[in-house]
C-alpha cells in the first residue's frame, strides 16, 4: 500500500496541475455528475442527449491527445457546439460543459490561435440562440455571457502565458547549448596555444640537444676526444635541464612578465650561439618601444622557431636577427643562407613557407613523411595578435628569410 501511495504522489508531483490526467479526471467526474443531475426544462427532453453527445466528445479527446492530438481537438470544439444549445434549456448544466470545453481548447497552446477565437465566438452565438428560443431572462443571459467572456479571456492570457515561458524554456537550453560550444572553443583554443608553446620551446631545446649529441659522438669516433666529447654531454645535461625548465614555464601558460623585445632577442642569440657554435647577428632599427605581451611573445617565439629552423637546415651559417621599430608596426625578420642541398625557391623540409614566385603555401613532408608544424605554429601565433608571417627565398643565392609583422 506504501509503495502504490509513493507512486501516486511521484505521479501527481510530475503532472501539469492545469491539463495534467488530474486535473482531466477531476473534470471528468464534474462532467458526470452534472449529465446524471441535469433536469432540462418542459419540451427540452433532448437537452440530455445533446449532454450525452458533448461527453462523449470529451471522453475521445482523452482517448485520443496524446496518439492523435488532431482528432482530439476537433472532437473538443465538436462537443462544444451541442453544450452551447443545451445551455438555454438546460441552464446551468450546458454552460458549464460550454465553459470547460472553451476553457481546454483556448488555453492549450495545439490548437491554432485561428482556430480559437471563432469557436468561442460560435458557442457564445449559438447559447445566445438557445437561451432567447427559451424565454430566458436578459439578465441571466447577460450573466451567462459574461462568465463565458471572462473564461475565454482567462483561457488565452493563460495561454499567452504558457507560450512565453516554453520560449524561455528553448531560449535557457539555447544558451546552455551556446555556453557548452564557447567553452569547447575555448578549450580547443588553450589546447591549440599550448601545443604551440610546447612545439617552440621543445623543438629549440631537443634541437641545440640534438646537435651537442652529435658532436659528442663525432668526437668519441673520429678523434678520440674524450675530454670534449664528456664537455659535449655536460653540455647536453644542461640544454636538456634547460628544455625541461621551459617546458614547465609553458605549461604553466607563461605568466611571467615578458622582457623587452631588444634585450630578449640578444639573449637568445647569445643562447643560439653558446649552443650551435653559429654566428649570430642581432640589428634594431627605429626606437624601441613596448608591445602588448602576447605580441612580444609571439615574435620571441618566432625568433627561437626560426633560430632552431636555421640551425637544422644550414647548421654552422651565420645567422641575422633584424627588429625594426615602425610607426605603425613593428617587423621582426631572421635570415640565413639556404642550404646547398635545398633548391633556392623550395621551401624546407618539414616546414611550410611561400616560394618566392607563389602566394600558395608549399607544404613539404619531413622525415618519414611526417608533416612539419614549425612555420604552420609561427603563422597561427601571430595571426592571432594579428599580425602577418612570410617565409621564403629572397632570390637564387640569397638565403632564406622568415619575417613576421604585428601591428604598435
Amino acid at each position: 500500500m506504501a509503495d502504490v501511495w509513493r507512486w501516486v504522489v511521484r505521479l501527481l508531483a510530475a503532472d501539469d496541475p492545469e491539463t495534467g490526467w488530474l486535473i482531466r479526471l477531476l473534470t471528468t467526474g464534474f462532467l458526470a455528475w452534472s449529465l446524471a443531475t441535469a433536469r432540462p426544462g418542459p419540451g427540452a427532453a433532448w437537452t440530455t442527449g445533446a449532454l450525452a453527445v458533448s461527453f462523449a466528445c470529451w471522453l475521445v479527446f482523452l482517448a485520443l491527445d496524446r496518439r492523435a492530438p488532431r482528432l482530439a481537438f476537433a472532437a473538443l470544439a465538436a462537443g462544444s457546439v451541442p453544450a452551447a444549445a443545451a445551455a438555454g434549456p438546460g441552464g446551468g448544466t450546458g454552460l458549464a460543459f460550454l465553459v470547460v470545453f472553451q476553457l481546454m481548447f483556448a488555453s492549450d497552446l495545439r490548437p491554432p490561435l485561428r482556430a480559437v477565437l471563432p469557436l468561442g465566438l460560435l458557442g457564445g452565438a449559438v447559447a445566445l440562440a438557445g437561451m432567447v428560443l427559451y424565454g430566458v431572462a436578459p439578465g441571466a443571459i447577460a450573466l451567462y455571457l459574461a462568465v463565458l467572456a471572462i473564461c475565454l479571456l482567462l483561457a488565452l492570457h493563460r495561454r499567452q502565458h504558457r507560450a512565453q515561458a516554453r520560449q524561455t524554456r528553448l531560449l535557457l537550453e539555447q544558451t546552455r547549448r551556446a555556453q557548452h560550444e564557447s567553452a569547447r572553443a575555448a578549450a580547443m583554443d588553450e589546447r591549440a596555444r599550448i601545443a604551440r608553446e610546447l612545439h617552440d620551446v621543445l623543438a629549440h631545446s631537443l634541437g641545440a640537444l640534438g646537435v651537442q649529441l652529435e658532436l659528442a659522438e663525432a668526437l668519441l669516433t673520429e678523434r678520440d676526444d674524450r675530454a670534449g666529447a664528456v664537455e659535449r654531454l655536460r653540455r647536453s645535461r644542461r640544454l636538456a635541464a634547460e628544455g625541461l625548465r621551459e617546458a614547465r614555464a609553458a605549461v604553466a601558460a607563461l605568466r611571467a612578465d615578458v622582457p623587452e623585445l631588444g634585450p630578449a632577442l640578444a639573449a637568445l642569440a647569445g643562447e643560439h650561439r653558446e649552443h650551435h657554435g653559429t654566428p649570430v647577428g642581432v640589428r634594431v632599427e627605429g626606437t624601441p618601444r613596448r608591445l602588448p605581451p602576447p605580441a612580444e611573445v609571439s615574435l620571441l617565439r618566432t625568433a627561437r622557431e626560426a633560430l632552431t629552423n636555421a640551425a637544422k637546415h644550414a647548421p654552422g651559417a651565420p645567422v641575422e636577427l633584424a627588429l625594426s621599430f615602425e610607426e605603425r608596426c613593428v617587423r621582426l625578420a631572421v635570415t640565413n643562407p639556404a642550404p646547398p642541398s635545398v633548391p633556392a625557391t623550395t621551401a624546407r623540409t618539414g616546414d611550410s613557407a611561400d616560394s618566392a614566385g607563389s602566394a600558395d603555401p608549399v607544404t613539404c613532408a619531413g622525415p618519414a613523411g611526417v608533416a612539419g608544424f614549425g612555420l604552420a605554429g609561427m603563422r597561427e601565433r601571430i595571426a592571432l595578435v594579428g599580425g602577418t608571417l612570410r617565409a621564403g627565398t629572397d632570390g637564387p643565392g640569397r638565403g632564406w628569410t622568415v619575417t613576421a609583422e604585428v601591428p604598435a
